[in-house]
């Protein structure tokens, strides 16, 4: 089977309303021909999940695929500037972004793969990121009593990451930086 047709059925086998998680940094290592057959099989409501997206969700959210985006932030960048498709979508409400630093998203992408349902994450204790997105909030820690905010776990039914060699049993090697 040659590489195409591995991206299409990939990409059919997404359901429409997906939570779906994509690898990579910004313009780094992005599924690019996944999203541009997920693009092309219009799929809708997909929830993203993204640590630093880049023309990967500006692309899903100019296909009109998106319904709403976890990421830290998404950008082409400094040097190149706003992903306009994706500021566009959210500012007229057909995308709805739940911020997050970075290492939240990381944080919990971790609590769902420990079979957990949040994980206490440092340094937003004076941020409006808790206010501003339903999936952080605040705890006393039991042993301390020490106040931690805390992030609910985020949850993919799929993952995607782009890799440069791979195996049928899905081991895979990634050459150069491995990001998240």
């Amino acid at each position: 089977m040659d590489k195409l047709t591995d991206i299409k059925k990939a990409a059919a086998s997404i359901a429409d309303g997906s939570s779906l998680a994509l690898g990579g940094n910004t313009l780094n290592r992005g599924a690019m021909s996944f999203c541009r057959e997920t693009a092309r099989q219009q799929k809708k409501h997909l929830s993203i999940i993204k640590t630093a997206g880049g023309m990967d969700v500006d692309l899903l959210c100019l296909a009109g695929c998106v319904k709403s985006v976890d990421a830290g932030f998404i950008s082409f960048e400094s040097k190149y500037g706003l992903a306009n498709h994706y500021r566009k979508a959210v500012q007229s409400g057909a995308v709805k972004a739940n911020e997050h630093a970075c290492y939240t998203v990381v944080s919990a992408l971790r609590a769902a793969a420990y079979g957990i349902p949040f994980m206490p994450v440092r340094g937003l204790v004076d941020s409006d990121l808790i206010a501003a997105n339903d999936y952080f909030t605040t705890m006393n820690c039991p042993f301390t009593g020490e106040q931690l905010t805390v992030v609910k776990a985020l949850i993919p039914d799929v993952a995607v990451i782009h890799v440069h060699e791979a195996d049928a049993s899905g081991n895979a090697i990634i050459k150069g930086p491995k990001y998240d």
